[in-house]
């Protein structure tokens, strides 16, 4: 584990990651985070809305379907305007 901390790539990219540049690699990052997100909120959300009606488990695997559809264009169109932003 130590070995991986030290390489001096992955420290580059932990660094870049921590002080909040956007670059490819960290704004992939931030899709995924914020995607698997989005799809906790859906499941929650969707239990919440349906769980009586249609069950729990089918309703949390809606939601966690449908949960991202809003979230990642979101997500992108935010992260356009954070690099727009940064760059001028």
């Amino acid at each position: 584990m130590r070995d991986i901390f030290t390489n001096p790539t992955v420290n580059d990219f932990l660094t870049s990651l921590a002080t909040g540049d956007l670059n490819l690699e960290t704004g992939f990052v931030w899709v995924v985070i914020a995607t698997a997100l989005s799809m906790v909120g859906g499941a929650i959300g969707g239990m919440l809305l349906a769980g009586k009606d249609i069950g729990y488990q089918f309703s949390a695997m809606l939601g966690a379907l449908f949960g991202p559809a809003g979230a990642i264009p979101a997500i992108l169109l935010g992260l356009v305007v954070l690099n727009f932003l940064t760059n001028y």
